[in-house]
């Protein structure tokens, strides 16, 4: 019985002391790390979630301009736009620019760094044609592409593009042809970033996997399809996120180019209008949130994708 207690008195000391040691060590490391981030954060609450939290708030009041007195009135911003035929028109139009627009720039994006990645006589030329639509400023490159489409003054291709532009007009409403000059040249520029970001992202992976599989699958669209595709698309749903914002933005950009006068049916659009023109700012906040839950949507569908692929258990 001697014999045990001093044992046992023995190892109590050191099993206190060993686990004291990494668990203040741990919470070091735990309180770096958040003061690290802490600069971050802050950034973060105060560019981002202080807005968005005050453009909920005021959706939810009837803020106007031309009343100083503001009041809550719940979601009756929200229910009058469900019940109003024109908005489900607009937001038709909204959502059917956006993934319009995605498609056919990851598309796009896919086709420039599949032909970029395996060096060619003229590579570096074709590699600055293809970088430099999206290098080049977009206010100047929006404004030149939108007189290209509609062009000002008479030129050697005027007679031509405005033929097209009521053909288009004529069958699809007025300023069909506007709209889709906007969805080309997104497509045009945001392609290019778009092929960029996935050539960069094909340099990452190790060749020997594509010098494999041309070994094993034969037919170019299955080696595509089964090996290019897959791991590619982490990079592909980060590409296509990110085209969302791209495909906002010029319609901001458009409207500020020609004078705060061309306004789409697209959503947002139409709440800038209603912001700065109508001093509707509840109505108009309102307005810009009501497509939040498609865009959610979309970013949780955009962050599964994100995840690695999980490997097949032996």
């Amino acid at each position: 019985m001697a014999a045990i207690i001093p044992r046992a008195t023995h190892r109590h000391p050191v099993r206190v002391s060993s686990s004291k040691g990494p668990s203040t060590h741990r919470l070091r490391e735990v309180l770096a790390a958040y003061l690290l981030l802490a600069p971050a954060a802050v950034l973060v609450l105060g560019v981002l979630a202080y807005p968005l939290g005050w453009v909920v708030w005021v959706s939810l009041t009837d803020r106007a301009v031309s009343s100083p007195a503001v009041h809550f009135v719940g979601l009756r911003h929200y229910l009058l736009f469900l019940s109003d035929p024109g908005f489900w028109r607009m937001a038709a139009n909204t959502v059917g620019y956006i993934a319009v627009t995605a498609v056919f720039k990851l598309a796009l994006g896919v086709g420039i760094a599949l032909a970029l990645a395996r060096p060619f006589p003229g590579r570096p030329l074709v590699f600055l044609a293809a970088f430099l639509p999206w290098a080049y400023p977009a206010s100047v490159a929006l404004l030149g592409w939108y007189w290209f489409m509609t062009p000002p003054v008479h030129a050697s291709y005027g007679a031509f593009m405005g033929g097209l532009r009521v053909f288009v007009d004529t069958r699809l409403g007025d300023g069909a042809w506007g709209f889709l000059s906007l969805a080309l040249f997104n497509i045009w520029r945001g392609g290019s970033f778009t092929g960029i970001f996935l050539l960069a992202a094909l340099n990452g992976i190790p060749q020997d996997l594509f010098d494999y599989a041309v070994l094993e699958v034969k037919a170019r669209w299955r080696w595509f399809w089964m090996v290019a595709v897959p791991l590619l698309r982490p990079f592909l749903a980060l590409a296509a996120f990110l085209s969302f914002g791209t495909a906002v933005v010029d319609l901001g950009n458009v409207w500020l180019q020609s004078g705060q006068r061309i306004v789409y049916p697209i959503v947002w659009s139409r709440a800038m209008r209603d912001a700065l023109f109508g001093g509707q700012w509840g109505r108009a906040s309102a307005l810009s949130l009501i497509l939040m839950p498609v865009l959610v949507a979309a970013l949780v569908v955009c962050f599964r994708l994100f995840e690695p692929l999980e490997e097949d258990p032996a």
